[in-house]
């Protein structure tokens, strides 16, 4: 339903602020009102603390330095190339939220602040008062925010001095938001007994997304809808009724397709029509239905694959040859997986074990490099950057409920297969000389 959708009403979240720790809505169907000692912190009393372990002789507590693993568990250190080069951590708050843009690094927490980080060090911060920063994304030179309280905030940086950024506006604009409350047409039932203008959230704002070639903005939200919105001039496009709980994960995609999942254990595909100045989202495929909250979804930038991480511990992922149809189910994690992030020939996926598990995609088949630990708490966010396109080599940085941010050096291919090419290079340029 696009437009001025009618919503069903929704169960508010709580609000607690034990709850907020794991932020990830689960199934409405999932909480309880039992009152709870500070010892049963939501994380413990979670069934995704509670799941079997995949990964034997795992214990998942990691160290304060950082390991690599082998998916297989065990223990051992594996030469895998890749690297912990440094933790970031101030004591404000858990991180919920990174994006990363020449060389500079946006986080977001609890604590209502967005500081930027550049060389490993802190370059500057500037905060909202709208709540925790759920959801960063980056277009040209204006920053996009997505707040617990249901607000998009919109931040500039100065073309003069990089370390000042200041608010440009609020997603949806007011004069729209004014004008769109003077229609009764415009309202919609957005809890029992309430309704409110269509074109805002009212709920949290789990999700961004950016659509750069259509100058597109989606937003996710636990109110169950998305809401689209048109970069240049902040307009509220179209939202969307998408599923019959919280949003927990957004994602523009290949084909015309936009990517959402659910804590009501669905992902849904919706394709994008252009009508006019607008658009009209219709509902494409819905490619999976389960009882495990859907958590994250990321696509791949060098190959038409969508990935599904969920609840349960496992990524699911899809492949696109004129449709879209299943590729399998990867096993990495032995609690919830909480962020995905696909870079290049590989996919990361960070959980609420406190590990995160870097696969490689090599056809239909996916390769476990490794598994990196060093992280106290859940990994609630990943973020990446190209450090040499040549030799497929990344850098990651991984946000955690334990309040810090880590900088590892991923390789896609391991030394000893990057040397082996290396030395065919030479030999086939030496060979071409003579």
């Amino acid at each position: 339903m696009a437009g001025k959708p009618e919503t069903k009403p929704f169960s508010h979240p709580t609000g607690d602020d034990d709850d907020d720790l794991l932020i990830t809505r689960q199934s409405t169907s999932d909480h309880s009102s039992t009152a709870r000692s500070p010892e049963c912190s939501p994380y413990n009393m979670s069934p995704w603390h509670q799941m079997p372990s995949y990964i034997d002789g795992e214990d998942g507590d990691g160290d304060a330095h950082g390991t690599i693993r082998g998916c297989a568990g065990g223990g051992e250190l594996l030469p895998r190339g890749t690297s912990l080069l440094g933790s970031l951590v101030r004591e404000e708050g858990h991180i919920y939220s990174l994006a990363v843009t020449s060389g500079l690094l946006y986080t977001g927490s609890d604590s209502k602040n967005i500081r930027v980080w550049k060389n490993q060090k802190e370059f500057c911060g500037f905060k909202s008062s709208s709540g925790l920063v759920k959801a960063i994304v980056i277009a040209s030179d204006r920053i996009f925010t997505g707040h617990q309280d249901g607000k998009i905030r919109v931040w500039k940086m100065s073309p003069k001095n990089p370390s000042i950024h200041k608010r440009a506006g609020t997603l949806p604009r007011l004069w729209d938001y004014l004008k769109g409350s003077i229609n009764p047409s415009n309202y919609v039932e957005v809890r029992r007994r309430r309704t409110a203008p269509w074109l805002k959230h009212y709920d949290a704002v789990s999700c961004l997304s950016l659509n750069e070639e259509q100058g597109l903005l989606y937003s996710g939200s636990w109110d169950k809808t998305f809401k689209v919105w048109r970069i240049s001039d902040s307009r509220c496009l179209e939202s969307v009724a998408a599923h019959d709980d919280a949003i927990n994960s957004i994602v523009s995609g290949f084909a015309g397709l936009i990517f959402s999942g659910s804590a009501d254990g669905t992902v849904k595909a919706w394709r994008r029509e252009l009508q006019g100045k607008g658009t009209k989202h219709t509902h494409d495929q819905t490619l999976l239905k389960h009882d495990c909250a859907v958590t994250a979804l990321a696509v791949s930038s060098t190959a038409p694959v969508l990935y599904c991480g969920s609840s349960d511990g496992l990524v699911n992922f899809w492949e696109w040859e004129r449709q879209l149809s299943h590729g399998g189910a990867l096993r990495g994690h032995n609690q919830a997986v909480l962020c995905v992030a696909a870079l290049g020939n590989l996919m990361l996926s960070g959980s609420a074990d406190k590990t995160i598990a870097v696969w490689r995609r090599e056809g239909r088949n996916h390769i476990c490099l490794s598994v990196l630990t060093g992280h106290t708490g859940p990994v609630k966010c990943l973020s990446f950057e190209e450090e040499d396109a040549a030799a497929g080599r990344w850098i990651v940085y991984s946000g955690s409920l334990d309040k810090s941010v880590k900088v590892w050096r991923v390789l896609e291919q391991e030394p000893e297969a990057m040397r082996i090419a290396e030395d065919q290079l030479i030999q086939s340029a030496n060979k071409q000389a003579n």
